[in-house]
């Protein structure tokens, strides 16, 4: 028999899904992956879409699964994904169509779109967000421009978690923190900013009425409920932004802490009070998201390790091996700027690689080794270049950087970042992102006090790794190279 406070939490990242179960017992919080799956996109005639009826049956497997282990003591349950991605309901709340993934083209050239009709200072002010096509303002600015008929009969949005917390409790929410990921929220009003959806012609019937993190929206529907063998659960929404609910699991003991969530996308940021909407985080295009308990997260998307993955999946290669050719093979041939807009689709990725090694007048990297090395190393050039911005905009030096989350596991790159930044490096927690979902879980149902006590359980819990600066010789002339990159405007 299962004892303790069982939380479920079900955590989607834009490779795969799953289902774990956090066991708080004495002070002390223990892991059990109940259920993992693939979260494939979907290439129609009309564009990528996700697969989210796929994801639905997962998540109900994986719910199902935690249910024949561990019965009837599963206290709640809450969903986190990926930002920026929507759904768009009909006036009987059905889903009218698969989800565009954000990878897709129908963004390419909506920035630029976006300026004719608003000022990008003008947006910044609004909204407080990075630019980056992908972002849902521009995926809607793309179904306006392209007269989408889904405007005609569409009644409501919402996001990712926002859609399957529907699914599982009938109850329509627009959680803050994934609402902050859009570039369609004001963070001054803590609402939807009319003035830039009215702008863009978006109907403002669409959203609702925005729900805190850490909010029970509901309970298991019957049907839903009966199908997975659980309980009438309570649907807890954590910080529905998996970087928001990763960054809860940060164990830091300082205030004055940078953490990086690295996995497909890495996101660099500190903790602070106040969003900050200056031209200076308008200058260095960093983003204000919604974080928990009065939090707002200043921070950066950096493309991560989709670079890796691309690779990994052209060639069908382990990730162990890809990185150890990479720890056999020269340093610093060559260094890339990870976002630029050629890494952003999927397919052929050595090859763009090589074709930007190529433009910018560099050694071509030829072997596998020599390709990831030149990833690896050219992401953590990317961290430091985000972590002085980062501190120049807070005005202190940030230390440790705490890395958390399952590009942790790659620990050439861990090392690399602590070379390249000069400073102390702590990862860890690998599933930072479920345990932030418990956390929050664990405090709307009153079983934890606040974020301070939900850290000091996390370094109770798991123990950290520490990679300290050991080979500088290289970073400095490397980061040169990169900088000049920037300042060309080679991305």
């Amino acid at each position: 028999m299962m004892t303790g406070r069982n939380y479920l939490a079900v955590d989607l990242g834009a490779e795969s899904g799953r289902t774990i179960v956090g066991t708080l017992t004495d002070g002390n919080l223990s892991l059990a992956e109940t259920y993992r799956f693939s979260n494939d996109p979907v290439r129609l005639p009309g564009g990528l879409h996700w697969d989210v009826l796929h994801l639905w049956s997962d998540i109900k497997r994986g719910i199902t699964a935690s249910s024949k282990m561990f019965g009837k003591n599963i206290d709640s349950i809450g969903i986190d994904s990926w930002g920026v991605d929507f759904a768009l309901l009909d006036k009987n709340k059905s889903l009218l169509s698969n989800p565009f993934h954000y990878r897709d083209a129908r963004t390419d050239g909506m920035l630029a779109e976006a300026f004719k009709r608003m000022p990008r200072e003008t947006i910044f002010n609004h909204t407080g967000v990075q630019f980056m096509q992908i972002n849902t303002l521009y995926q809607l600015l793309a179904m306006v421009l392209q007269k989408s008929p889904l405007f005609d009969i569409a009644k409501t949005f919402v996001t990712i978690p926002d859609l399957f917390n529907y699914w599982l409790s009938g109850e329509i929410t627009n959680e803050f923190t994934d609402a902050t990921t859009t570039q369609c929220f004001d963070p001054r009003k803590r609402d939807w900013s009319t003035a830039v959806l009215n702008t863009f012609n978006i109907p403002l019937s669409l959203f609702g009425s925005i729900t805190d993190p850490g909010t029970q929206i509901g309970s298991l529907l019957p049907g839903v409920s009966e199908e997975v063998g659980a309980d009438k659960l309570p649907v807890i929404a954590p910080a529905c932004h998996d970087t928001g609910s990763a960054v809860v699991a940060v164990p830091a003991q300082n205030q004055d802490f940078a953490w990086l969530s690295s996995g497909t996308w890495s996101i660099m940021g500190a903790e602070v009070h106040e969003p900050s909407l200056n031209e200076k985080t308008l200058e260095y295009n960093f983003t204000n998201e919604g974080g928990v308990f009065g939090t707002w997260r200043l921070c950066k998307n950096i493309m991560g390790l989709w670079l890796v993955q691309e690779c990994h999946r052209e060639w069908n290669q382990s990730y162990d091996e890809l990185t150890q050719l990479a720890v056999q093979s020269t340093p610093f041939l060559a260094v890339i700027d990870p976002d630029d807009a050629s890494f952003l689709h999927p397919g052929h990725m050595p090859e763009k690689i090589r074709s930007y090694c190529i433009r910018t007048r560099q050694t071509i990297p030829q072997t596998k080794g020599e390709i990831i090395r030149v990833a690896l190393e050219s992401l953590a050039l990317k961290y430091r270049l985000t972590l002085e911005s980062l501190e120049s905009l807070t005005g202190t030096h940030l230390t440790p950087l705490h890395i958390i989350g399952g590009g942790t596991k790659n620990k050439l790159l861990n090392q690399f970042t602590a070379d390249c930044t000069g400073r102390k490096v702590v990862t860890g927690p690998i599933e930072a992102t479920a345990i932030g979902n418990m956390l929050m879980q664990a405090i709307a149902l009153g079983h934890i006090a606040n974020l301070n006590e939900a850290r000091a359980l996390v370094r109770l819990s798991f123990s950290p790794e520490i990679y300290q600066p050991c080979q500088p010789d290289g970073w400095d002339e490397a980061y040169q190279k990169l900088s000049k990159l920037q300042e060309t405007n080679i991305s």
